[in-house]
């Protein structure tokens, strides 16, 4: 049984920036696409970036474009979001996801795997 584990957040200034991990443990999942999502309270979870690992391919979310970057190391079944620029809207806990499709959703129900999340605060 493949599990998700995330790891990296903590608090941080506005301004300031994080890298978030997330460990595919269980089995290789090399052909699925990756994707990061965020809750922040009392709002809905919502896609943050995804990528497809064979090809490369990412789309992130309209704003954190140019701020956050995902990546993917298949060797170490792991995918990554580097998120500089932090703002305060950006406080919410980030899941991983895991579809099993090539291309990356951005809707909740592309994903079938599922992270336990990481809490990130950014203070202003």
């Amino acid at each position: 049984q493949v599990q998700l584990v995330e790891s990296g957040g903590g608090l941080v200034q506005a301004g300031g920036s994080l890298r978030l991990s997330c460990a595919a443990s269980g089995r290789a999942i090399s052909s699925y696409s990756m994707g990061w999502f965020r809750q922040a309270p009392g709002k809905e979870r919502e896609f943050v970036a995804g990528i497809s690992r064979n090809i490369g391919m990412t789309t992130y979310k309209d704003s954190v474009k140019g701020r956050f970057t995902i990546s993917s190391d298949n060797a170490k079944n792991s995918v990554y979001l580097q998120m500089n620029s932090l703002k305060p809207g950006d406080t919410a806990v980030y899941y991983c996801a895991a579809d099993p499709t090539g291309l990356p959703g951005t809707t909740l129900e592309a994903y079938v795997l599922w992270g336990q999340g990481t809490q990130v605060t950014v203070s202003s």
